[in-house]
């Protein structure tokens, strides 16, 4: 008995944070690797829509909430067939300004990660 409650104790320090609502809406950017070089994305999003602001372009999504940690966007103005496939994302972790996330195109398996920081 006395180890399960210890385990339990244990267990409880590596929850990971999840404030997911704190991140619905605000400007928020996005760093990746794109052809072998860092390339920084900003958006915008309110509780309906996302902004994505990349190389001067904007781009704007519907944003349709299944969860206060999951979301789907959907392009407004696709300019291929691919920019017409929905997008899932899933807030993994919060902590202070970021958050951690998994995406993927609606229906598929294979997901990417990635880390966002709010900056407004």
């Amino acid at each position: 008995m006395l180890l399960l409650v210890a385990l339990a104790t244990l267990g409880g320090c590596y929850d990971q944070q999840r404030a997911c609502t704190d991140f619905k809406t605000g400007k928020f950017e996005f760093e990746t690797y794109l052809n072998g070089e860092v390339v920084k994305t900003t958006f915008t999003r309110n509780d309906t829509l996302e902004i994505d602001f990349y190389q001067g372009q904007a781009d704007s999504s519907t944003i349709r909430w299944i969860n206060d940690c999951e979301y789907i966007a959907e392009k407004i103005n696709p300019k291929s067939m691919m920019d017409r496939k929905a997008i899932h994302f899933k807030i993994l972790t919060t902590q202070d300004n970021t958050y951690t996330f998994e995406y993927a195109l609606v229906g598929e398996t294979k997901k990417q990660k990635g880390t966002v920081t709010k900056i407004e």
